[in-house]
């Protein structure tokens, strides 16, 4: 198996099981951790695929994602309750599954376009697009409007991969700098709280104010 066909399996599974998880939260049942596993596990891939006109999109092609999203799903469903805080747990493999998958979709958008600000942008989608519907189907509170900075760490390890590639180093090292760019920054987000400057300056009006 190659490195970039290990962070593709690599980050279905991560983002299948942070899914189950969230049916877990919601004391789904088995059809519902399945459901939310699968969604979250192969959403960002599906969205990148249909931006980048790859069609059939990936898990239509080769449908063992969908079986690894199953087996996520069966796996927690069994498990769960041996973790005492599961939300933690969620957002941890969240950000392992962020930072394997920014990679593999920048270099799937490079690979189809040549393009690196395509590169980037197709990394981030792809990294935080599943975990934003886990989040909205399961009614939980969103990775993307937590304070914390998400969508950035994407860019980064994306980025970062981008770079390296560009100056020809090997592919094993261009993604390892790119998982380890990725992960710092979310993780380093989720343990010592760090965010950007907010907006305060006075909010809009509401709607029914304005008519």
């Amino acid at each position: 198996m190659s490195l970039l066909s290990f962070l593709d399996y690599a980050g279905v599974a991560l983002f299948a099981a942070t899914g189950a998880l969230a049916a877990s939260r919601k004391q789904l049942d088995l059809i519902g951790f399945l459901f939310l596993a699968a969604v979250t596990g192969i959403g960002g891939g599906t969205l990148r695929d249909i931006v980048l006109g790859r069609v059939p999109v990936f898990w239509v092609q080769n449908p063992t994602y969908i079986i690894i999203c199953a087996l996520a799903g069966v796996l927690v469903f069994f498990t769960a309750h041996l973790f005492e805080s599961r939300y933690r747990l969620l957002i941890w493999l969240d950000a392992v599954g962020l930072s394997a998958y920014c990679v593999m979709g920048a270099a799937k958008g490079m690979a189809a376009t040549g393009s690196p600000t395509v590169a980037i942008v197709t990394g981030a989608l792809t990294a935080t697009f599943g975990g934003i519907l886990r989040d909205l189907l399961a009614n939980e509170p969103s990775v993307l409007l937590r304070p914390e900075i998400y969508v950035t760490a994407s860019l980064v390890g994306a980025g970062v991969f981008t770079a390296a590639n560009a100056t020809m180093l090997p592919l094993y090292a261009s993604a390892g700098l790119g998982v380890i760019a990725a992960f710092a920054v979310r993780g380093g987000a989720l343990w010592f709280g760090w965010t950007f400057p907010t907006y305060h300056h006075k909010p809009g009006r509401h709607p029914d104010d304005v008519m």
